[in-house]
């Protein structure tokens, strides 16, 4: 049995929410210019990331980091996965601080 750590997990979530996006806005080739919005509901509502994560996310914080992510995705031009670059930094961000 495989076990995945919560970073793993959440971009696993991420990649899930790419493609039902993509099949929900098929009629647009997935354009959806707030498409934040409809990740952060479908993350939020649908999905196991408040258990992952620990903690619900506000939806309007949510939906900021996932913008302000592929944003700097995009200028960074990292080597991994956009899943995985953001579900790191959405971990970071929204993990209770200990204590």
């Amino acid at each position: 049995m495989d076990t995945y750590t919560p970073v793993q997990e959440i971009g696993n979530l991420l990649h899930e929410v790419a493609e039902v996006h993509h099949r929900v806005f098929r009629i647009t080739d997935g354009a959806d210019d707030d498409w934040g919005s409809w990740y952060a509901d479908w993350l939020i509502n649908l999905s196991e990331l408040p258990t992952l994560l620990k903690v619900k996310p506000v939806r309007s914080e949510l939906i900021y980091m996932l913008v302000g992510l592929d944003k700097q995705y995009t200028a960074e031009h990292p080597a991994e996965p956009w899943e995985s670059y953001y579900a790191a930094r959405l971990v970071d961000y929204f993990q209770p601080s200990a204590g």
